[in-house]
């Protein structure tokens, strides 16, 4: 595999036109308005009739709770957001060789601002991180790479951290009940652990698997039209060829990147948390039961309903408090403040990078663009 790509400003002519040609994204409108708005209906169900009936009461108990909280707790919750912000910015430049963290920091946030404010825009914000990764003159095989790496690697802390916190969840006596989500967790990541590491062995076991995934389609072939020609082992061993160099070189900052970026979420959480309690309160609650309650949630990011499990994980976050003892009031009211400070900077900041970048873009495909393509006066 070609290392043309460690090195941004040393491209081949291949790499120079991958770079100067944008992606398109090819969108279905009315199946996105149709997930869009089932979304929307979920979110809206949850905020409105799931979370007061977990709580025992309405939003006005827990806006009561804000306002009670103190300069210094607002000023704790900012520091963790800034944390988060700056940590944000760290997982394609982790992933993507040669990319410097302004960058980074653009391709991460502006995916999230489209990923969780445009309905159904998962599919569209991976377009715009290849987009912006090929305009920083990143080659599109280490784009695709990249893009795949920061996807599996989030997939890997989010199945993880249900684990982790199950066990916090039993050592601080929570409800036994949400015990099924660690074997849960725990089985998925094996299996894509297992079946990933195998793929990144060989390519004779990349091969293997590929043929093993066309043995067990084969019965729906039939029935599914998109199944009919699909043959899995071109683009399961395209997918090693692309990621193998990468993962092998820098899968630890990629990892510890991700482990930040979760981290300072969590951080974000419990400042909340404490903040609605007061930081003066000597029953507070414990930074591990916190912990339990807000990596066990994370179960619902598995749950492709809502954009960023936004209300799924929020309702079962507020359960979870309440089993071990903080007050549903204020559970709803540290969540409240929660979402806010992690959702709203990052949309404003993710809408800012499109526009900058946007403008950045327009500039560097038109000077890319050969003189002789230019129109006739």
């Amino acid at each position: 595999m070609s290392d043309t790509s460690d090195t941004p400003g040393a491209e081949t002519p291949a790499t120079a036109a991958d770079a100067a040609a944008p992606p398109t994204a090819a969108l279905d409108k009315k199946k996105s308005i149709i997930l869009g708005v089932i979304g929307l209906i979920f979110i809206v169900l949850i905020f409105w009739k799931v979370i007061p009936q977990v709580t025992g009461s309405g939003y006005q108990a827990a806006f009561a709770e804000l306002a009670d909280m103190t300069p210094l707790a607002l000023i704790i919750i900012g520091v963790t957001v800034l944390l988060y912000l700056v940590a944000y910015g760290f997982p394609f430049m982790a992933a993507t060789p040669g990319l410097k963290y302004w960058p980074s920091q653009q391709v991460n946030q502006a995916a999230f601002a489209i990923s969780n404010g445009v309905p159904a825009g998962g599919a569209f914000g991976l377009a715009v991180q290849y987009a912006m990764l090929t305009s920083y003159r990143i080659a599109g095989s280490a784009s695709t790479a990249a893009i795949t790496a920061v996807g599996l690697w989030s997939i890997f802390v989010s199945l993880g951290l249900p684990i982790l916190g199950v066990a916090a969840l039993s050592i601080e006596g929570g409800n036994s009940s949400y015990n099924w989500v660690a074997p849960l967790g725990l089985g998925i990541l094996v299996v894509v652990i297992v079946g990933f590491v195998l793929i990144m062995r060989s390519p004779k076991l990349a091969v293997a698997i590929g043929n093993l995934g066309n043995k067990l389609i084969n019965p729906l072939r039939k029935h599914v039209s998109k199944l009919k020609d699909l043959d899995l082992v071109q683009p399961i061993s395209k997918f090693r060829g692309d990621m193998y160099e990468v993962l092998r070189r820098r899968w630890l900052f990629l990892t510890i990147a991700q482990l930040a970026v979760i981290l300072t979420q969590f951080a974000i959480f419990y400042a909340s948390l404490r903040g609605v309690e007061g930081w003066d309160s000597a029953d507070g609650t414990s930074p591990l039961t916190a912990f339990a309650a807000f990596a066990t949630s994370q179960i619902m990011l598995m749950v492709p309903i809502t954009p960023g499990g936004l209300g799924t994980t929020d309702a079962l976050m507020i359960a979870l408090l309440q089993s071990m003892g903080v007050s549903g009031t204020v559970a709803q009211a540290a969540d409240v403040v929660w979402r806010m400070a992690s959702y709203l900077p990052q949309i404003i900041i993710g809408i800012i990078a499109l526009l900058l970048w946007f403008r950045r873009a327009s500039r560097t495909y038109a000077a890319a663009k050969p003189a002789d393509a230019a129109p006739a006066s």
